[in-house]
């Protein structure tokens, strides 16, 4: 399907955040298909950039062909073969010195094809080349052209990942009608700067960018002069965020531990030394005149939500009410059950609000909240509703925070009120390059110590031609009453795609655990999912074969054993937390990475990386350096989408130079930068894929 588009020149830089309809020739339907990419304003374009290129510049003679690649040749128009049976393809039989070719056209009317290729004309054809029949040919050629029109063939076509309803040519179209008609912008970058780097304006490195040149791609003035433009938005945002929060005063609060010291004494364990450190670091913020904003990450299993619960306490001890809200009702009640035994033996009110929640219930709870009658709060969003109202909030505790971006962090910081704290806390381990660009608003602390009486995990690998053998493990594991994980990467199988699917495996272990087997995926409503993981977490079945969808989120205490299909196909720092939904308990936790025979030097060298460490941090590092960008500009990598276009590990001294730049200029008005931070919307970027 083809579009004729007729661009309306855009006539200032804010047409730029137009619709996707602004531009005359894409309705509703061609609308759709771009939404199905992300591409909604017209500036969504300039970013969605080609992942690779094909030059179509060089000839080949018929002697030379290979099948299966595109390729642009020199022959001499011969015959004609047009069918009189309806739906049979017109086919133009043309020839060079070496030997025959034929062109194949379906859909296509007579008169056009005699038109584009006259008898005994030569000319110049560009298409893929296939073998059919013990015959070369090209089926509907991309190019058809005249000797003397050689120019139209381009030598890069760059190629960009589109979705079903988009075609190459109808899409090329559009973005270069945009990228061909950009406004003029004023240049926020100091000329040292341009200087130093060899930098290009802005428009020009955008057009580069485009008309995709494969020397260096990653690194080449253009890729990184977009770059840093990305970097030093993400950090005015940050910094701007911060400055509002270091100017916010509030009520410093005022505690002796005593409540914390009581809760202390009844645990069953002991705090790690990084544990109290931590909530020594909380403590000073909760005592400060300034207001707290601070992310705590923490490994997998590294007993963030203890941490939480202890500080929480101080809090409550002053007699301001606490309020943690989880992404999903599952743990959300998790986090509550927790924290009714945290709190036993104490005069703390605790509820839970969830969107399941008896609307009985729910007026009740509001009307608790409102008069100070409930103590500390847990629930889901549902927490943040315009009804509801608290009393005194003091604490507020956002756990999984990488599922929510900086404009919903910011949003719940300000719910609170001005003497309200916040606390966020993630288990998504990001590497140190790129910890001030992704929480430069926030002090920061960091769990990287296990519990003591954690077991770590064993991990294990394993052929997939040996996946009988599973079984009597599996079997083994139900026989000592855990519980059992398989992960695959797809829910249905792909014809395109050499991997195992949920659904396919699920059909497969079910003959086996008939009544012991359930499945989660993405496709299944919020309701459902619940359902399953209710049904797993109070152990009514014991296997769950699922996407990566349990990847962070929910203890199950009886989970040991987790099967990773096409372990190959994940990222390291993914696979660390799939791995991390087993050993939850007392027992042994053990993982399984199942791959196909013939892996890559790479996936082999991320299978013995995860063998030989449990450290979180280390191998989100290691994960980075190994899968750096992606496929060159098309960001391609599974798990968290921080930037577009720059790339710490490739563009390092870049990430440094803002931070100092920045550093420098952060007091001065940074009104200049206003529109660079509009063009690549930070609160947009900074988000999961996993959701």
């Amino acid at each position: 399907m083809y579009y004729i588009l007729t661009m309306t020149i855009l006539k200032n830089k804010d047409d730029l955040f137009k619709n996707i309809s602004y531009l005359k020739g894409v309705g509703p339907k061609l609308s759709k298909y771009l939404k199905n990419k992300r591409i909604e304003k017209i500036n969504d374009l300039l970013w969605h950039f080609p992942y690779s290129s094909t030059d179509r510049s060089k000839m080949s003679t018929l002697d030379k062909l290979e099948v299966g690649k595109i390729q642009t040749i020199k022959v001499k128009v011969l015959k004609y073969n047009f069918p009189r049976v309806r739906n049979l393809p017109n086919k133009v039989i043309c020839e060079d010195e070496f030997g025959k070719i034929d062109i194949v056209f379906f859909n296509s009317r007579e008169g056009y094809v005699r038109a584009i290729l006259p008898i005994n004309k030569w000319v110049l054809i560009s298409g893929k080349i296939n073998f059919y029949k013990s015959k070369y040919q090209i089926t509907n050629p991309s190019y058809i052209t005249s000797l003397d029109k050689i120019g139209y063939v381009k030598k890069n076509i760059p190629k960009y990942s589109l979705t079903e309803g988009l075609n190459e040519k109808s899409y090329r179209k559009i973005i270069e009608k945009v990228i061909n008609n950009l406004p003029n912008l004023d240049e926020w970058h100091d000329k040292e700067i341009m200087k130093k780097f060899g930098f290009s304006s802005w428009n020009e490195s955008i057009l580069k960018i485009h008309n995709f040149d494969n020397d260096d791609a990653i690194n080449n003035k253009y890729v990184r002069r977009i770059a840093l433009d990305e970097i030093l938005s993400n950090l005015i945002v940050l910094s701007k965020n911060r400055k509002k929060f270091k100017e916010s005063k509030k009520k410093n609060k005022v505690f002796k531990n005593s409540l914390s010291k009581k809760i202390l004494k009844n645990l069953s364990f002991k705090l790690t030394q990084n544990q109290e450190e931590i909530i020594n670091e909380i403590n000073v913020d909760l005592r400060s005149d300034k207001k707290m904003f601070r992310i705590l990450q923490g490994d997998v299993g590294s007993g963030k939500t203890i941490v939480s619960f202890m500080t929480s306490a101080n809090v409550l001890e002053t007699g301001y009410q606490s309020a943690l809200m989880a992404p999903t009702a599952i743990l959300a009640k998790q986090h509550y059950n927790l924290s009714k035994k945290i709190f036993d033996g104490t005069k703390i009110k605790i509820k839970l609000l969830t969107g399941k929640t008896e609307p009985k219930l729910r007026k009740k709870i509001f009307e608790d909240l409102k008069s100070g009658e409930i103590d500390f709060l847990i629930g889901t969003h549902a927490l943040f509703q315009k009804k509801i109202e608290f009393k005194k909030l003091g604490f507020i505790i956002i756990d999984e925070q990488h599922k929510f971006g900086v404009k919903q962090r910011m949003s719940f910081a300000e719910k609170g009120g001005k003497n309200c704290d916040v606390l966020l806390m993630s288990a998504t381990p990001i590497p140190r390059t790129m910890m001030l660009t992704i929480y430069g608003d926030m002090d920061v602390s960091r769990l990287t110590e296990k519990p003591k009486n954690r077991l770590p995990i064993l991990t294990y690998s394993k052929p997939e031609k040996k996946i009988e053998e599973l079984i009597k493990i599996i079997k083994k594991n139900l026989a000592q009453n855990n519980q059992v994980f398989w992960v695959c990467p797809l829910i249905n199988q792909s014809q395109f795609l050499d991997y195992s699917s949920v659904n396919k495996r699920y059909d497969w272990l079910k003959k086996k655990f008939p009544n012991e087997i359930s499945i989660l995926h993405g496709e299944l409503k919020q309701n459902e999912k619940d359902l399953v993981l209710e049904k797993f977490l109070r152990k009514k079945t014991k296997i769950l074969v699922s996407t990566t969808v349990i990847e962070v989120g929910v203890d199950f205490p009886d989970a040991n054993l987790i099967i990773i299909e096409n372990a190959n196909k994940f990222g390291l720092a993914q696979l660390h937390q799939l791995r991390g939904r087993v050993g939850r308990g007392h027992k042994q936790g053990k993982c399984i990475l199942l791959f196909k025979d013939n892996l890559s030097k790479n996936s082999i060298q991320r299978i013995k990386i995860l063998k030989k460490s449990s450290d979180g941090f280390f191998i989100a590092e290691e994960d980075m350096k190994m899968r750096g960008f992606g496929d060159i500009i098309g960001y391609q990598q599974s798990g968290e989408k921080f930037f577009k276009v720059a790339d710490p590990i490739n563009h390092k001294d870049l990430f440094i130079y803002a931070e100092n730049y920045l550093k420098k200029i952060e007091n001065e008005n940074l009104d200049k930068f206003d529109f660079l931070v509009k063009l690549h919307d930070r609160a947009e970027i900074i988000y999961s894929k996993n959701d």
